[in-house]
């Protein structure tokens, strides 16, 4: 009946640490060696004005060498005491390394971590820095991901601001399936696609905690893993991932008014995969006329012959021929819904299900451009689709 037009979308997110590094080196000084003529009585020359010794003059120098030595000396020692840029080479340097630091870390907690760690050679230069930066209050606990080599002062920022959170958005109109794949790119592979898709295909193993489930024909949470950006935590598995996907759902759809599709015979998994065709064939705008046709034939008897089921059955853009597949996803040959939804459904879709247009309309045809016509009768739309 209507020409299936895919819309999706996917939004990556990636962070990551630099290091800079800064060295300073001590300069040296040179002393002088003075030496002395021995002067006989017979070549010793008197003058009326008399004469001023060297001594003190050579005296003076000295000290003022030993002086400017010394104050080098200091200054370096200063330099590379607390400057967070004049860590020693470390063992592992320029290797990506991960710390946790736990809830309750004291300064000394934290470099002692950070020293075991290989993170810094000294534990106590770190604390010595934190003190002198009015710091100590301000670092945050959490998982870091720390370049060996970074300087003292740049992890300390880091501590200061948090921990990175990873986050993955799943668009409205996504399949468990591309959700998976979703899930490991945001969290770099951590979360495996095929964990995330065998747990997403058991629905029994989550009814019992959400009882929305237990009329799932097709087995799968398919339709139930709300679109949303959600933060992947350093200790998340594909089961709380799922769970958390699935409590937003039940969180988003408390306030929906489920008493439409119930006079109409639907319950709310079948309201559900109602939603997710309205998702895929309607637009932003006309979701609810969308849902009139789709409530209009279910109450006519007639089959919803949508693309949009054959779509997800073939993964792909339906031919001619596909629509022929003997499938419970075929609404072209089944009649009512297909046995499951086809994807996740925004709730703007699950509003329009609950709250359809009041429409007397049984066909829509949509063209490439978007432009949607909907009619009330077959040769109405057939002339849609020959202007069209």
């Amino acid at each position: 009946m209507a020409r299936h037009v895919e819309r999706d979308g996917r939004r990556e997110s990636h962070a990551g640490h630099s290091s800079n590094r800064a060295s300073r080196t001590a300069g040296a000084g040179r002393g002088a060696h003075y030496g002395a003529a021995a002067v006989t009585s017979s070549s010793r020359r008197t003058s009326s004005g008399g004469g001023r010794g060297k001594g003190p003059l050579v005296f003076g120098v000295i000290i003022a060498v030993l002086v400017v030595i010394a104050a080098v000396f200091c200054i370096n020692r200063f330099i590379l005491d607390d400057s967070p840029s004049s860590q020693q080479k470390l063992e592992n340097e320029g290797a990506m390394l991960t710390v946790s630091i736990p809830e309750g870390s004291s300064t000394n907690d934290i470099a002692n971590l950070l020293e075991d760690s290989g993170l810094v050679a000294d534990s106590k230069q770190f604390v010595k820095y934190v003190k002198k930066a009015g710091s100590e209050a301000s670092l945050k606990p959490g998982t870091y991901h720390i370049i060996c080599g970074t300087s003292i002062e740049e992890m300390v920022q880091m501590f200061e601001m948090g921990p990175e959170v990873a986050t993955v958005g799943i668009p409205e109109g996504s399949t468990i399936a591309k959700t998976a794949l979703a899930v490991e790119e945001s969290s770099n592979g951590r979360i495996k696609a095929e964990d995330f898709q065998k747990l997403a295909e058991n629905a029994e193993a989550y009814e019992s905690d959400y009882p929305f489930l237990k009329d799932a024909e097709s087995g799968t949470l398919e339709g139930f893993l709300f679109p949303k950006t959600y933060e992947i935590a350093d200790s998340a598995t594909a089961d709380s991932m799922i769970r958390m996907m699935l409590d937003q759902y039940r969180k988003e759809t408390e306030s929906l008014d489920f008493s439409y599709p119930e006079k109409a015979g639907l319950n709310e998994y079948e309201t559900v995969i109602l939603a997710s065709i309205i998702e895929r064939e309607a637009a932003a705008e006309n979701r609810a006329t969308v849902a009139s046709v789709f409530y209009n034939r279910l109450d006519e008897g007639m089959r919803l012959q949508s693309d949009a089921t054959v779509a997800y059955l073939i993964d792909g853009d339906p031919k001619p021929e596909d629509l022929e597949i003997d499938s419970p996803y075929n609404t072209y040959l089944v009649d009512g819904l297909p046995v499951g939804p086809i994807c996740s459904p925004s709730l703007e879709s699950l509003k329009a299900a609950c709250d359809p247009e009041k429409t007397e309309y049984l066909y829509f045809y949509f063209t490439a451009d978007g432009k949607y016509s909907f009619s009330k009768t077959y040769d109405e739309h057939q002339g849609a689709i020959a202007e069209g």
